[in-house]
């Protein structure tokens, strides 16, 4: 399959599409015929609940060769390093946390045992966000996935993953995205000896587009850059995995056929992917660093209004054209916390440490920034038009305090010294120097 397969949709709205494989299996005028074409079982797929309002309700209909109901019982397998919200296995402190890239792993591995948890907030499958990362090198044959607790976003960063799912196939290299809705089968595929990547697993509202306010009718994502696969079906017949989480814990049951026989579907619910290059930036053209909202690319809303779950920002190639501005971020404290990883490049508020396949943390009120020679260079550089290029950054940022796990702390990739990287910037104060009475 190639990109120009697929079908192009507006993201988290509720618009329907429809694909089949074969001519007329999808039924005309209603959902639930007494027979469908081919022979075919009706289900329907459901990843909000039924009386959602219309706007927002994400439900597919599936006509298979055999219905989802046909499987054997689930028995609980290794968790490995995979983890979920509430994190408890040791107590959060708001330290300053960052890692380098995990190895690719020596034996073979693939996409859903090389899940590791780095940290995670909230309650698995009610509201929050767990973040992965994962390592593999083996593709998953005869075994097949889905997420019961929330919906994943994928970031590639090393390696392409073809996403083979109930509703077709995507292709997804390192600079684009992949969001797979909760409940949805599939199996990954690698093209290269290795992979390696993240996954925001959401638990809260499923990710939409973020509203444009005062920007208007344009800019950031555009709908018609989301791409959704076309109908693509297995009839297969053998001994068969299906891996699934649930509730924090691992199963799988046995299958005598491949899941993943969906002849046709029509609806709302289905996986998607998207091109990062294709991010129409906004930014200043007089003065000042505006907040980093600007790069949303999706987000997944709270009760309280424009507090995010979780939102993904990216921080891609751009011109920097601010005049009498410090031109990187500024220090800053936030309500929110935020989750970093660099797909490519240099990020230019650390040039050093930070590095492709790493993460850093900075949680709730964390105070964090440039590093010491960051502040020292963009303090006296000549303020020109700058174009960033060969860099992609992004940020999973959330309301909630992220919990780190066992695994993130003990590591060897955690860089013990990170917050080292503040201590030389030093007092520059030229005013009159007070000191405090001990008295």
């Amino acid at each position: 399959m190639t990109n120009t397969d697929a079908l192009r949709y507006l993201s988290g709205f509720g618009n329907e599409f429809e694909s089949e494989a074969e001519t007329g299996a999808l039924p005309i005028g209603q959902f639930n015929p007494q027979k469908v074409n081919y022979g075919l079982y009706t289900e329907q797929f459901s990843s909000t609940a039924f009386t959602t309002p219309r706007s927002t309700n994400r439900r597919t209909w599936f006509y298979r060769i055999r219905p989802s109901a046909v499987q054997g019982d689930y028995r609980p397998i290794e968790q490995h390093l995979i983890r979920s919200g509430p994190v408890t296995e040791v107590a959060v402190q708001p330290n300053l946390y960052r890692w380098d890239p995990l190895p690719v792993p020596e034996n073979p591995t693939d996409f859903v045992d090389g899940l590791i948890t780095l940290a995670a907030n909230g309650k698995a499958g009610v509201e929050g966000v767990a973040i992965h990362l994962y390592a593999a090198n083996s593709s998953m044959r005869g075994r097949f996935f889905y997420n019961a607790d929330g919906e994943f976003l994928i970031v590639p960063q090393q390696g392409c993953l073809i996403l083979h799912t109930e509703c077709g196939i995507l292709h997804v290299e390192p600079g684009e995205i992949a969001v797979i809705p909760r409940g949805i089968k599939y199996r990954v595929e690698l093209t290269d000896d290795s992979a390696r990547g993240y996954v925001a697993e959401n638990y809260g509202a499923p990710l939409v587009l973020p509203d444009r306010g005062p920007v208007g009718a344009n800019g950031f994502a555009n709908e018609r850059d989301f791409l959704a696969p076309v109908a693509s079906y297995e009839d297969t017949d053998g001994e068969f995995e299906l891996a699934c989480k649930f509730d924090g814990g691992m199963f799988a049951c046995d299958l005598d056929h491949s899941p993943l026989d969906v002849v046709a579907w029509v609806g709302s619910s289905y996986p998607y992917k998207y091109d990062l290059s294709r991010f129409n930036t906004i930014n200043t053209v007089s003065y000042d660093h505006p907040d980093p909202s600007i790069f949303t690319v999706l987000t997944s809303q709270t009760q309280i209004k424009g507090t995010a779950n979780l939102d993904f920002v990216i921080f891609p190639p751009r011109w920097v054209v601010a005049e009498n501005t410090f031109r990187p971020p500024w220090y800053h404290r936030n309500l929110m916390s935020e989750f970093m990883g660099l797909i490519e490049g240099v990020y230019d508020a650390k040039e050093h440490g930070f590095v492709p396949g790493g993460a850093s943390l900075h949680n709730c009120m964390t105070p964090h920034g440039p590093e010491a020679s960051v502040f020292e260079k963009a303090s006296n550089a000549k303020l020109v038009p700058q174009r960033y290029e060969d860099t992609l950054a992004f940020m999973f940022e959330s309301r909630f305090i992220f919990h780190p796990t066992q695994f993130a702390l003990e590591t060897p990739a955690r860089q013990l010294d990170y917050f080292q990287s503040y201590a030389k910037l030093n007092n520059h104060f030229r005013g009159r120097k007070k000191t405090i009475s001990k008295k």
